[in-house]
């Protein structure tokens, strides 16, 4: 390891040169060199390096460190590490909110309505006996299909696959001007 005093500095590029006793010519050094050190190089530090040799014939300053200036230390505050986790836990607990939220909805969006309307008289499939429906599930999907709203309401609620409510607000064949 070589001891020698910085000659001259360019902040702005961050590197300079090195004067060493014990060398014929100045060393270059670069500030990733000096990382670890608590502060910037100065003009008059003494530097402790060893030397590599490049390519091109020149000598850089490696393994360098100045002296009386204290080292960074490599450990990481914990608030850095906690900053980071409450980040993460922040962001899943916004995503489960928006989850439950975005169920519940859809779970009482398709609850079937407890209120019917009067059945039509003008249904085919109308039952005069009030223990049984009015309708049944019988694979037909569209308004086209139906003969009153409220058969077209009752098919929404309670037979799969229907095609009556294309916005999903619970009220069939809005744009049908039968009903």
């Amino acid at each position: 390891m070589y001891k020698g005093q910085l000659k001259n500095w360019n902040g702005k590029k961050g590197f300079g040169f090195i004067r060493s006793e014990e060398l014929s010519q100045d060393t270059f050094i670069h500030i990733s060199q000096l990382k670890s050190m608590s502060r910037q190089p100065k003009i008059g530090d003494v530097i402790y390096f060893d030397v590599e040799k490049q390519q091109n014939g020149k000598t850089r300053a490696i393994n360098s460190s100045i002296e009386g200036v204290a080292v960074k230390s490599s450990y990481k505050p914990e608030v850095q590490i906690e900053k980071s986790s409450s980040v993460k836990t922040i962001c899943f607990s916004i995503l489960a909110v928006i989850a439950i939220g975005f169920f519940a909805f859809e779970r009482l969006n398709l609850a079937p309505s407890n209120v019917q309307e009067p059945l039509s008289l003008s249904s085919s499939h109308a039952v005069l006996d009030n223990t049984k429906s009015a309708f049944k599930c019988d694979g037909r999907q569209h308004c086209s299909e139906m003969t009153s709203l409220s058969e077209a309401k009752f098919f929404i609620n309670h037979c799969p696959d229907t095609k009556m409510d294309g916005d999903n607000d619970g009220m069939p064949c809005e744009s049908d001007s039968r009903f």
